[in-house]
């Protein structure tokens, strides 16, 4: 199929962008790389009269590493965040989820700001966002401002965003000292989107006791979730007395959500999330020890 007929709109910079959202209203649309929109145009799942492309503006692309922060302009592409060096540096975490998206092809038109708009719940990069307690930056009519990644993703698909306010850039803060970070993810097909995964980063102090844990999952509820609980029960605790399979265990037991289809029940999608979670945890607790360890 082909999509329906529709305007197409090139601003050159945020501001025209947002204006034309708020003088076309809910029938238009933004487009960023479109790796998720234009199928479902294709497929008229969804039909706009309107779409308004966020490619040109310049404002909205590019890395600007701080000495406590990380700010990646919504236009960035995925191989872009991939493949930077100073991500790999500041925010391992994010680095290292850039590969499990799709494939190359996607990767190389896809755009950070997108995927977090997006909000799949079964995305890598709105997981990391929840699990670093990264910022949303975003802009509209009314001006700009901050969302807290635990305030952003509202439902399935769905955030925080208001019809005519676009994603500028996404701030992650940068971790210091003996820490480790770590995803894992388990799919049917590379590629796929995950049945179940988990992204997590560990601190631990000079004592070798957890200062900071953050337990992320997603494709086990509809939106990414943090395991907060087990993660306070974390705090102080020597890190060679935590058994890697009692936090899978503990992290998803409090998940009620959890999707059900025809490639796996709830139960299955549970016991999926542990493993994930265990096999993070031994990842992340491995190269906070290592980075303490003696040059």
């Amino acid at each position: 199929m082909k999509p329906a007929a529709f305007e197409y709109h090139s601003p050159t910079t945020a501001e025209e962008a947002v204006t034309l959202l708020a003088e076309l209203g809910e029938e238009a649309k933004i487009i960023a790389g479109g790796q998720s929109l234009v199928p479902m145009l294709a497929l008229r799942l969804a039909v706009f009269d309107h779409l308004v492309d966020l490619r040109r503006p310049a404002e909205l692309r590019g890395i600007e590493v701080g000495p406590d922060s990380v700010r990646i302009g919504a236009g960035t592409t995925h191989a872009t965040v991939g493949a930077s060096p100073e991500i790999r540096r500041a925010v391992p975490l994010l680095s290292r989820a850039t590969p499990l998206i799709g494939h190359f092809q996607i990767r190389n038109r896809g755009t950070i700001g997108g995927a977090i708009a997006h909000a799949d719940a079964a995305g890598e990069y709105p997981a990391v966002a929840a699990t670093l307690d990264a910022e949303i930056q975003t802009l509209s009519p009314r001006g700009r401002r901050t969302i807290a990644a635990a305030e952003f993703f509202t439902g399935m698909w769905s955030t925080a965003l208001e019809p005519d306010e676009i994603v500028t850039a996404i701030r992650f803060p940068v971790r210091h000292g003996r820490s480790g970070f770590a995803i894992e993810e388990f799919a049917r097909r590379t590629g796929d989107f995950a049945m179940a995964g988990a992204t997590l980063a560990v601190q631990l102090d000079a004592d070798s006791r957890i200062s900071h844990c953050a337990i992320g999952l997603f494709g086990l509820a509809p939106t990414p979730v943090r395991a907060r609980e087990t993660e306070a029960e974390l705090l102080g605790r020597p890190v060679a007395e935590v058994v890697a399979e009692d936090i899978g265990a503990s992290a998803t037991a409090g998940l009620h959500a959890i999707p059900a289809d025809a490639h796996g029940s709830a139960e299955y999608r549970r016991r999926l999330g542990t493993a994930m979670v265990a096999r993070a945890w031994r990842r992340a607790v491995q190269e906070a020890c290592i980075n303490g360890s003696p040059a």
